[in-house]
């Protein structure tokens, strides 16, 4: 799309045609993209700033990250910053301490989940594992299995020692489906404590929580 024409369809009082003209905008260098991005930070449609906070991942500058870590602070619907933390872990590492910390000041839980999977990307292990146990302490069932199923992933990790505590004291559950994504996460730890859980949760009351602890028997 030609910049005149982005241009005018930025103006569009229809949001289908401001969608495509940031959409566009990935074809343009940051000094042309960036200031028509920005501009959009507060449009009142939200898919439209969450496309700004995507196209922001693409620009890879220091200013399209600031502008990222304001969307995640001051915007107001969880998909839009959501999809600026997604953005933001494309810097790489040095990403990882802001998602942390939008973790802890966010509750919310597609926020949070949007976090755990891209500190699982980046392989950060100490932030992951942070962000873990906070999840855990959190209110939201699918934060906390999320968690769970990220303690897993630390196997092998400089985390490894600490998340497998965690999932040996959360195989006593009294949630059923914290005892399955346990059983799940267990299975990546080849330590003898590992196996004597996984062996204890096959003898669980809940018949779901054996089918999870014997799934890789069968």
């Amino acid at each position: 799309m030609e910049l005149n024409q982005i241009e005018t369809n930025l103006q569009n009082p229809d949001f289908k045609y401001r969608l495509d003209a940031i959409a566009a905008l990935q074809d343009y260098p940051p000094e042309i993209a960036l200031p028509l991005l920005t501009k959009h930070l507060q449009d009142p449609e939200f898919l439209v700033r969450s496309f700004v906070a995507r196209g922001l991942g693409k620009q890879q500058t220091s200013e399209s990250f600031a502008a990222l870590l304001q969307i995640i602070k001051f915007d107001n619907t969880p998909n839009v910053q959501a999809e600026a933390a997604n953005s933001l872990s494309l810097f790489g590492r040095v990403s990882a301490s802001h998602l942390v910390k939008a973790f802890f000041m966010n509750d919310h839980w597609l926020l949070r989940r949007s976090i755990l999977a891209a500190l699982i990307e980046l392989k950060c292990s100490e932030e992951l594992f942070e962000v873990c146990i906070q999840g855990l302490e959190g209110e939201d069932a699918s934060v906390e299995e999320a968690s769970v199923e990220a303690l897993g992933t630390l196997a092998g990790s400089r985390q490894h020692q600490a998340a497998l505590s965690q999932l040996l004291i959360l195989k006593n559950s009294e949630s059923e489906h914290i005892r399955i994504q346990v059983a799940y996460a267990l299975k990546h730890y080849d330590d003898p404590d590992a196996k004597e859980a996984l062996a204890q949760l096959r003898q669980d009351a809940n018949h779901r929580v054996i089918g999870a602890a014997m799934e890789d028997l069968i």
